[in-house]
């Protein structure tokens, strides 16, 4: 039997009961200390990393609700694992490096309930994936860590809830 967070709860019945501000996210990161692959520069991440990775992903969540749900309505996410694109790779000198091939593509496994006009909308758990992600329009610039991650996540969000992919 999976555990639900006690926050995640919260989070639920607040945005069901109406208290959410519309067009939000609530993201919450469950065991991040297990998860596959969080760490962009090492294979064993430091709660750093780990945090920063956490960061982008919430804010990015947080922009696609803002932008991309109606008025009245908030989802309440739960990561249950990522891994990110690309794989680390030994080099020279004990360093590892990230290698993007097109069978290391981005995923990340959630769990959602999507609340509007203070009503249950939708709920899922989902394994988010891109097998196609080296191919597709990408608007995140070389520079973003996440660049594939977040395009992944801007086609989820438009494919479940509406909208045009965001950039």
């Amino acid at each position: 039997m999976r555990k639900t967070s006690p926050s995640f709860i919260a989070a639920c019945l607040c945005a069901a009961c109406g208290w959410a501000v519309a067009g939000t996210a609530t993201v919450v990161f469950v065991q991040p200390e297990s998860y596959t692959d969080a760490g962009p520069d090492r294979a064993v991440p430091t709660p750093r990393d780990r945090a920063q990775v956490q960061q982008e992903l919430a804010r990015h969540l947080e922009r696609l609700a803002a932008d991309g749900l109606a008025a009245d309505a908030s989802i309440a996410v739960e990561v249950l694992d990522i891994d990110l694109a690309g794989r680390l790779e030994p080099v020279r000198g004990g360093e590892e490096m990230r290698v993007i091939r097109d069978v290391t593509g981005p995923r990340i496994r959630l769990r959602y309930v999507l609340t509007q006009g203070g009503r249950v909308a939708g709920a899922a758990e989902e394994r988010v994936s891109d097998i196609n992600f080296l191919t597709n329009w990408n608007p995140y610039p070389p520079a973003d860590r996440l660049r594939y991650e977040k395009a992944m996540l801007d086609g989820w969000f438009a494919r479940n809830f509406g909208g045009p992919p965001k950039g």
